[in-house]
């Protein structure tokens, strides 16, 4: 059931990457995320010194991301979330196994968790960013597309987490059944 789910799931948030990704290059927006100068790390390593020293950088992200967000937009975007992809389905049932790729199943295994804990490390400074630097004007760049400080933008945030947190409370007791009938312990 574990992996129905993760599958599942996968499906939708290939989908997702997919219409990303096309409307990321359709538009010309993958500029804002690829570095296109190496002054990005010399900037990037300043960024993280002011975000350690709790002095919020004062680059307007809705014009342009500074070079630590830059590098953690590419390298999410353009490496992690391709490896994502191809290292799962490397671990795939051995019918829908990539056989040709050159890295072994428990290599692949591997990669996979550790690109797993990037998304979860990357989510987890990214919220926490996203709340401490300016909330409304953030979640207003990130949910409405907007850049002023109303409330718009929040509130599609909160309905899209009672959305989520409804989907993963509905969904509990059909997997809990299913790993009860499993062991052999049915329950109704």
């Amino acid at each position: 059931m574990g992996i129905w789910w993760h599958v599942s799931l996968d499906a939708l948030w290939l989908v997702n990457g997919v219409v990303f990704f096309v409307l990321l290059f359709a538009t010309g927006q993958w500029m804002r995320l690829v570095p296109l100068h190496w002054d990005v790390f010399p900037n990037a390593i300043s960024v993280a010194i002011q975000y350690a020293s709790l002095e919020w950088p004062l680059e307007n992200g809705w014009v342009n991301y500074n070079g630590l967000q830059l590098i953690a937009y590419f390298v999410t975007v353009f490496i992690a979330a391709p490896l994502a992809v191809i290292t799962g389905l490397r671990t795939f049932p051995t019918g829908l196994r990539i056989n040709r790729f050159p890295i072994s199943v428990p290599a692949a295994r591997k990669l996979h968790f550790y690109v797993m804990v990037w998304f979860v490390a990357f989510t987890f400074v990214h919220l926490v960013l996203v709340f401490a630097t300016g909330a409304l004007n953030n979640l207003n760049h990130m949910y409405a597309g907007r850049n002023d400080d109303n409330w718009v933008g929040f509130w599609i945030f909160a309905v899209s987490m009672v959305v989520a947190i409804v989907g993963w409370i509905a969904v509990t007791p059909f997997t809990i059944r299913f790993l009860a009938s499993l062991s052999g312990k049915v329950t109704r």
